[in-house]
């Protein structure tokens, strides 16, 4: 079992930066792809960013890139999205989301894809 706990999220100005963090739980970590998705009021929950178990290989949402990096650090078990240049349409509830990766290189941006998910954490953006 893995529990993923966000943390990060808050109140920002447009043009501000968040970093949010998702630290994990469980002795897979390193072998399991990570990702974030956001899901605003009204809204489905969307896609941000994915990153592959060796951190080899990331993927982003064309809303997002140039903007947002994710990376993940398997020594503190965290994986982590860096927020530049936000803007009031991110404004959401973040979520990272986990799963065991078929090989190292492998990311996955499909929300059905992942097995564990966090609680979220609210991020908001004014402008």
């Amino acid at each position: 079992q893995v529990q993923l706990v966000e943390s990060g999220g808050g109140l920002v100005q447009a043009g501000g930066s968040l970093r949010l963090s998702c630290a994990a739980s469980g002795p897979t970590f390193s072998s399991s792809a990570l990702g974030w998705f956001r899901q605003a009021p009204g809204n489905e929950r969307e896609f941000v960013a994915a990153i592959s178990g060796n951190s080899g290989s990331t993927y982003y949402a064309n809303s997002v890139k140039g903007r947002f990096t994710i990376s993940r650090d398997n020594a503190k078990n965290t994986v982590y999205l860096q927020m530049n240049s936000l803007q009031p349409e991110d404004t959401a509830v973040y979520y990272c989301a986990a799963r065991f990766a078929r090989s190292s290189g492998t990311y996955y941006y499909e929300d059905y894809q992942y097995s564990y998910w966090g609680q979220g954490t609210q991020v908001t953006v004014s402008s």
